[in-house]
């Protein structure tokens, strides 16, 4: 059961994909977004965009707005990979950041973006490789900590991350990977505050 913090983290890194698709066996990310918090501060950011290997669900265009002539478009000025090499990356970025001690933050990240990572990595990667760590990471879900800071669902009944934005006044991401990892990490230092009354707490939680 998800437990209250009331210390922030040295190191956040807000993580967050925009997909084909909900089905996390079968769908691919089509972006990765990454945004790094240092003392509860935004030092950077990275977001990178894939071609997927199969379509692009309606629904899903509907969400973020992108079909594979956008995803291509945007080789101006992004990386743009294959499904290989996106996840390669985004497993290995993971890997570096949890060496430096660092929770991962983002909302339903364990059963949807980190699940579908793992699926992927599994189908296109080798099985070590793809599982080195990403049991090992350390997780805050903003969803599940505002369960623990208000169990009562009939008070709050919808949790999406637009939700937890509205709620805590956070700008919402827009459903684009980057912004989306920002706001999570930004609700969570919200959910900080909350949790210790109003105040800004400095002391920093070590890593587990």
């Amino acid at each position: 059961m998800a437990q209250t913090i009331s210390r922030t983290p040295e190191l956040l890194v807000g993580f967050d994909t925009e997909t084909t698709g909900l089905d996390v066996r079968t769908e691919r990310a089509i972006s990765y977004g990454f945004c790094v918090f240092r003392y509860g501060e935004l030092i950077t950011t990275e977001e990178y965009f894939v071609v997927p290997d199969r379509p692009i669900s309606e629904g899903a265009r509907r969400v973020h707005g992108l079909d594979v002539d956008d995803l291509n478009a945007k080789r101006a000025t992004h990386d743009v990979l294959n499904v290989t090499d996106g996840a390669w990356r985004a497993v290995t970025t993971l890997q570096r950041f949890h060496e430096e001690g660092a929770f991962i933050v983002g909302a339903n990240v364990q059963r949807f973006d980190l699940a579908m990572l793992r699926w992927t990595a599994n189908d296109v990667l080798a099985e070590a490789t793809a599982q080195f760590a990403l049991n090992e990471l350390r997780i805050i879900d903003v969803i599940e900590h505002d369960l623990a800071i208000e169990p009562d669902r009939g008070f709050r009944p919808r949790r999406s991350l637009g939700h937890l934005c509205a709620h805590y006044g956070v700008v919402p991401g827009g459903h684009d990977a980057v912004g989306d990892a920002r706001a999570a990490v930004e609700v969570l230092l919200e959910q900080i505050v909350h949790n210790n009354a109003g105040q800004r707490e400095l002391r920093i939680l070590p890593p587990a």
